[in-house]
C-alpha cells in the first residue's frame, strides 16, 4: 500500500499536495456547510488510504458535532464556576451563525469534518484532532482585542446573528464554496487585526504544527478553506517553538491586577476618610448610596432578564460586594442563582443555537436567560460603580 502513488489521482483545486521531507499532505480546504466539501471528503479518504487524518476539530467541537446528546453532561454550574460562560456563549453565537445557513443550503455545519473522522473510521486509519482548543482560542482572542473594541467586537457577532438577508442563487452558489466562520473571522480580521491573529493565523500555525507531528508519512489533512492559504505557509516554516505560548491563555498584566483592585481600595479608603473628616452619618449615607446605586442597576438587569425573584434579589444584595472585587463578577452570582432556581431542561439545551437568532427563543430559552441573567445584571451594576463612586469622591472633596 505504502508503495502506491500519493496521491493516486488529480484532484480539484480545493485539495492541495504538500511534499517535506518524508511526508506528503493532502491539504483538503472545505466549506463547513457544503455537500460537495462532505463528499469529496470522503471521496480522497477512501480512494488514497492515508496513514493519518487530521480533522480541524478540537476534543470540545468534536464531541459537539458526534455526540449531540453531550448537552445533557454539560454542568453549567462548574462552567459558570470557572468564568466559562462567556465562552460559552460566544461559542454558541458562532455555531447559531453557521446552522442558520447551514439551513439555507440544506447541510449542517461540520457535515464534511464528522463525515472525515467517520470514513477514517470505517476504514482503520487512525484519526486526530489538529485544532486548538475553542476556549483558548476566544479567550487568547478577547484578550487581544483592546477595551475600546472589544464592543465592536461583540456588535460584529452580533449583527451577524440577527442578519436575515434573503440569500439569492448566486450567494447561495458562492457559501458553498467557502469555509463561512472563517469568511466572518476574515471580516472581523480587518478592523481588529490582534483578534484576527489569534482566530486565523495561530491556529494556521498550530494546525501545520499538528500535521507536521501527525504519525505516518501520507496524511490527508481536512480544514476550512479560510485556512488552506496559512497552513501551506506555515507547513514551510519551523513554529515548533510558538507552540507553547499559543496553547495557552496569557496571564493578566500586573497593570491590570494593580487597576482591579485600586478603585474597590480607593472607594473604601475614600468611606473611611470621610468617617474621620465628616463623621460616620456621612459615611453612612455614602456607604447606602453605593448599596442602592449598584444594588437598583444590578436588580433591574436581572428583571430585564426575566430572571427567577431569588436571582434578582441576589443581584441587589451581591452587586455592592462583588463591585468591590475583581475576582467575581454580579453577572457570576445571578447566572450561578439562576441555574440552581431555573435550571434549563435538555430541549432547551438542543434548540439553543436557532433560538438564539430570536427574540422570543431568547425570552423562552431558559439557558439563553442564564445568558442574560449573566449580562445585563453586570451592566448595571457597572453603571451603579461609576454613580457610586463619584457620590463618594465628590463628598471627599467638597
Amino acid at each position: 500500500m505504502t508503495d502506491t502513488a500519493f496521491p493516486s489521482r488529480s484532484y480539484s483545486d480545493d485539495v492541495a499536495v504538500i511534499h517535506r521531507d518524508s511526508q506528503t499532505v493532502l491539504l483538503i480546504g472545505t466549506a463547513h456547510i457544503s455537500r460537495e466539501s462532505a463528499d469529496l471528503v470522503e471521496q480522497v479518504i477512501t480512494q488514497e488510504q492515508p496513514d493519518m487524518v487530521c480533522i480541524e476539530l478540537d476534543e470540545k467541537r468534536y464531541n459537539a458535532l458526534s455526540k449531540p446528546q453531550q448537552w445533557e453532561k454539560l454542568d453549567l454550574k462548574q462552567i459558570i464556576k470557572s468564568k466559562q460562560l462567556s465562552t460559552l456563549l460566544v461559542n454558541l453565537v458562532l455555531s447559531s451563525y453557521q446552522k442558520k445557513l447551514g439551513g439555507k443550503l440544506g447541510v449542517q455545519p461540520g457535515t464534511e469534518l464528522l463525515i472525515a473522522a467517520k470514513t477514517a473510521e470505517q476504514h482503520g486509519i487512525p484519526m486526530e484532532l489538529c485544532d486548538r482548543d475553542v476556549r483558548i482560542t476566544l479567550r487568547r482572542a478577547w484578550k487581544a482585542t483592546s477595551f475600546w473594541k472589544k464592543g465592536y467586537l461583540v456588535a460584529t457577532l452580533i449583527t451577524a446573528l440577527w442578519d436575515d438577508t434573503e440569500l439569492t442563487e448566486e450567494k447561495l452558489a458562492e457559501l458553498r464554496q467557502k469555509d463561512v466562520l472563517s469568511e466572518l473571522m476574515d471580516e472581523i480580521g480587518k478592523a481588529l487585526p490582534a483578534a484576527k491573529a489569534t482566530l486565523i493565523d495561530e491556529r494556521d500555525i498550530f494546525m501545520a504544527e499538528k500535521i507536521k507531528a501527525a504519525a505516518g508519512k501520507r496524511v490527508v489533512a481536512v480544514v476550512g478553506a479560510g485556512h488552506m492559504a496559512g497552513i501551506q505557509r506555515a507547513m514551510q516554516e519551523d513554529n515548533s517553538g510558538r507552540m507553547a505560548e499559543i496553547s495557552s491563555i496569557p496571564p493578566v498584566g500586573m497593570i491590570w491586577h494593580v487597576f482591579g483592585w485600586s478603585v474597590p481600595a480607593a472607594i473604601i479608603l475614600s468611606i473611611a476618610v470621610i468617617a474621620w473628616q465628616q463623621g460616620l452619618g456621612e459615611a453612612g449615607a455614602n456607604v447606602l448610596f453605593w448599596v442602592l446605586a449598584t444594588g437598583l442597576p444590578a436588580a433591574v438587569g436581572a428583571l430585564l432578564a426575566l430572571s427567577h425573584p431569588v436571582t434578582i434579589l441576589s443581584a441587589f444584595a451581591a452587586a455592592p460586594f462583588t463591585t468591590l472585587s475583581p475576582v467575581i463578577g454580579v453577572g457570576h452570582v445571578c447566572a450561578l442563582v439562576q441555574v440552581m432556581v431555573q435550571p434549563p431542561v435538555v430541549k432547551e439545551f438542543e434548540t439553543v443555537a436557532a433560538d438564539i437568532g430570536t427574540l422570543r427563543g431568547w425570552l423562552h430559552n431558559r439557558l439563553l436567560r442564564v445568558f442574560l441573567a449573566f449580562l445585563l445584571p453586570g451592566i448595571g451594576a457597572s453603571l451603579g460603580t461609576f454613580m457610586g463612586g463619584w457620590k463618594i469622591f465628590s463628598t471627599l472633596f467638597r
